[in-house]
């Protein structure tokens, strides 16, 4: 595909997560998609494998976090889309809020996503989530 197009995939992903469209989100990624969140601490870092993995994810996802996620700017090259954007949410359970400058280096082969990798603020997501510590992330 063009790279343009994969772009415009990528555009479409964040745009069904905006939605919340889990329909549209597995529409959108290769059934071995593989998302890697770092970190440790907070509920959602981890591997996260195909279709069930991102089921897994997105439903650990609302239950534990709200977040806002505004992509900024997309970077292309053959089959990679690096995206550059913003967060701010809250992790539910400690009632702690975040905010995060991430970049996502995506892999987009037949119209597809199949790896996702993100590079986040893990210690202020970590710190959102760690129990008795006070004060905003």
């Amino acid at each position: 595909m063009s790279i343009e197009k994969n772009i415009q995939t990528v555009k479409d992903f964040f745009a069904a997560i905006g939605r919340g469209d889990r329909d549209g989100l597995l529409a959108l990624v290769a059934d071995d998609i593989e998302w890697i969140i770092p970190g440790k601490d907070w509920p959602l870092a981890g591997t996260h494998r195909g279709h069930a993995g991102l089921k897994d994810l997105l439903e650990t996802a609302s239950k534990s976090i709200e977040t806002s996620t505004e992509p900024r700017e997309f970077v292309a090259q053959g089959d990679r889309v690096l995206v550059l954007g913003f967060a701010r949410g809250r992790i539910k359970a400690t009632n702690k809020t975040f905010e995060d400058d991430w970049i996502f280096a995506i892999t987009v082969r037949d119209g597809r996503l199949t790896n996702i990798r993100e590079y986040v603020d893990t210690q202020a997501l970590a710190r959102a989530a760690q129990m008795g510590a006070a004060g905003p992330a």
